[in-house]
């Protein structure tokens, strides 16, 4: 399929406006995400259409509290994502399209969502598992059916997506739950590969929208967890949110690229929600505990 979000160059390169890379891509060439390649001057989609995981979960491990609150939610992925966090848990699906030859998944059509999740009673339809917006189209087209037929959409995101994007998703998307991992561009240069901004200027497009979000911040030792860097996300939130969102803040457990970090001490865990709740955030959960 041809992606709905670019723009042709010069010399055949395609310049890509799907998330906040931005990438700029040459013919026969990937985007740094790996399911977007050049194709003489037409950007394809490699993962249209292709789904990689799909379950039936409690809407409170999206994580999900104060949204269609002791319901299911059909839950499904195509591979890939945009960043690449060192500490991925999901990163057999979110990172290993760079490893193969063609793009995994079963084929299954929007429609065929839809139906699935009538037919086991979900309410909710969420884009998770890896990051929708590397699958857009499909997630798009599935919404609109969804939408359609009364249910309701749930994007699990990093939420470094383009304004072009979000403005395409905000008609028929419900809630959101959004990672914010850190405040300091280091951070996120470093371990993640993105920038802390354009997810704020999300958040603030998602809220005058009225989209129900929630945030999530997985603490990592090492990473994330100093009080200063605790109290600058906490800023962060507040600053662009104000007091009407609900926190998630979640545990480390050793994965992927970070095998030898220890998990999170509880304390630390503690130390961030007194941190919160000082700065007047009334809804704050700890996960993965």
């Amino acid at each position: 399929m041809e992606s709905l979000f670019y723009t042709v160059l010069s010399e055949q390169a395609v310049h890509c406006h799907v998330c906040e890379h931005h990438c700029v891509i040459k013919d026969n060439d990937m985007g740094i995400c790996g399911v977007r390649k050049n194709n003489n001057g037409v950007l394809k989609v490699l993962n249209y259409n292709k789904t990689i995981s799909v379950s039936i979960d409690p809407i409170r491990k999206k994580p999900l509290y104060h949204f269609l609150q002791n319901t299911n939610t059909y839950s499904f992925a195509a591979i890939g994502c945009n960043l690449r966090c060192a500490w991925c848990q999901n990163y057999s699906i979110s990172q290993s399209q760079h490893t193969f030859n063609s793009i995994p998944g079963k084929p299954i059509k929007p429609q065929q969502h839809v139906d699935q999740a009538i037919h086991y009673g979900c309410p909710s339809i969420s884009y998770t598992y890896s990051e929708p917006t590397i699958y857009v189209e499909y997630a798009l087209e599935t919404m609109k059916l969804a939408h359609k037929q009364g249910l309701k959409n749930i994007w699990v995101t990093n939420g470094f997506m383009s304004e072009q994007t979000i403005r395409a998703i905000i008609p028929y998307l419900d809630a959101v739950n959004i990672d914010y991992k850190a405040s300091s561009e280091e951070i996120y240069s470093s371990y993640i590969g993105g920038r802390p901004e354009p997810i704020l200027r999300n958040m603030k497009l998602f809220k005058e929208a009225s989209v129900h979000i929630e945030v999530t911040t997985l603490i990592i030792p090492g990473v994330n967890d100093s009080t200063k860097e605790l109290t600058s996300i906490v800023e962060d939130l507040t600053n662009t949110l104000r007091h009407d969102f609900i926190w998630h803040i979640s545990r480390f457990f050793p994965s992927y690229k970070m095998k030898s970090t220890s998990p999170t001490p509880m304390n630390t865990l503690r130390t961030a929600k007194d941190i919160g709740t000082s700065y007047g955030i009334q809804h704050i959960y700890l996960g993965n505990v």
